[in-house]
């Protein structure tokens, strides 16, 4: 006798992929009331925002470029998490494969664009890999938690960049300046990334969509992926099965570092086109290396999720600069309404994984349930002799 799934568990699913967006709603809810102690119309704020956002072609392109390095970010994270690992690292790989990048750039200033730009991506690809692989070596051999191993690597990666542009990177002008602001000197022009003038819309955000869909492939369609995340499942059976459980923890965070390390390479080749240094990370990543997690999560962390759910937060960040210009509200509420956000998008991340594990005893309560008895057919008897 064939079961049949229960309406209450398929809502469950639409209710699950729904709570990110219930969450990011009610963040913004919050968020009116925060405008309206400060005096603010709250609606007229929201449309600020919007407007800033989505209302012109050079605010659609300032929103892409703005959710471009997200998208990278979001990419390792996904790779990561269905590999049981979480990488919180993504702003030291990011720095790892921009200033890689820059230095081999500035190193070779001749070259032809069309090879450098592609050896820079590939320099930064491998430099976040190799940031991402340590944590992964520390976790899957030493058994470090990967959680405070990427962290400390944010500071390395900083620290390294804030020595390297105050001195062997430091743009050559800046010795003549009394400023001496930590940079590097301007890429050769022919290293940019093409974009699509007038807008700041480059390449890179086209080149994250395009992985979106190849990490898709690689994770669901491939044997190396599909092993990632038998890993992540569970990792006593898949050593049982015979995977070599940490090597796949390894590759997992060193993709991840890697997609992380790409992203930084394009923020480079594509917007900035010299490495700066306020001190922190946050100066030249502007916390992509965060919010891409939270755009991963948002996504459902999937790579295809990862897409809309990147250019939602990029909306927001673009969008949020406008609202404080029209509104005149300080700055400080800009960033505790993104930080609601996240806080929200978070926390409905932990509620629906619980609700997907009650949906999980559920259909196993429903598989496990005693059939009724089959009430057998009667025969006919034939009265033909």
């Amino acid at each position: 006798m064939q079961q049949t799934k229960r309406p209450g568990l398929q809502w469950g699913v639409i209710l699950d992929a729904l709570t990110p967006v219930v969450a990011a709603l009610a963040a913004l809810l919050v968020g009116a009331v925060m405008l309206m102690l400060l005096g603010a119309n709250p609606v007229q704020a929201y449309l600020a925002l919007v407007q800033g956002a989505f209302g012109s072609f050079n605010s659609l392109a300032d929103t892409a470029v703005k959710a471009t390095p997200l998208l990278f970010v979001a990419l390792g994270i996904c790779i990561a998490f269905r590999g049981g690992v979480i990488n919180i690292g993504g702003e030291g790989q990011l720095v790892a494969g921009a200033v890689t990048a820059t230095a081999l750039a500035l190193a070779l200033p001749n070259l032809s664009g069309w090879v450098m730009i592609p050896l820079c991506m590939v320099v930064g690809f491998l430099s976040g890999a190799v940031w991402g692989g340590i944590a992964g070596v520390l976790k899957a051999y030493f058994n470090v938690n990967e959680i405070l191993s990427t962290l400390m690597l944010n500071q390395i990666a900083v620290q390294s960049m804030n020595f390297l542009l105050r001195g062997p990177m430091l743009d050559p002008d800046q010795f003549d300046s009394a400023s001496r602001i930590p940079q590097t000197a301007r890429l050769p022009v022919f290293y940019d990334l093409p974009r699509w003038v007038p807008t700041r819309l480059h390449l890179g955000a086209l080149i994250a969509v395009i992985l979106a869909v190849l990490v898709y492939i690689f994770l669901w369609r491939t044997t190396i992926g599909y092993r990632i995340r038998a890993v992540g499942y569970n990792r006593e059976a898949s050593r049982y099965a015979g995977i070599n459980v940490e090597a796949y923890m390894v590759l997992s965070l060193a993709l991840s570092g890697a997609f992380a390390g790409l992203g930084g390479a394009v923020q480079v080749l594509g917007l900035n086109h010299r490495m700066f240094t306020d001190g922190s990370a946050t100066g030249f990543t502007g916390s992509a290396g965060f919010n891409g997690i939270v755009a991963a999560l948002f996504g459902q962390l999937h790579p295809i999720g990862s897409i809309p759910a990147s250019f939602f937060f990029g909306a927001l960040l673009v969008g949020a600069n406008k609202l404080q210009r029209v509104m005149q509200v300080p700055a400080a509420l800009i960033t505790a309404l993104n930080g609601l956000v996240v806080v929200f998008v978070v926390s409905s991340e932990i509620w629906r994984r619980r609700r997907a594990r009650q949906r999980q005893l559920a259909q196993m309560e429903q598989a496990e349930a005693p059939k009724p008895p089959e009430v057998p057919t009667p025969v006919e008897v034939s009265h033909d002799r």
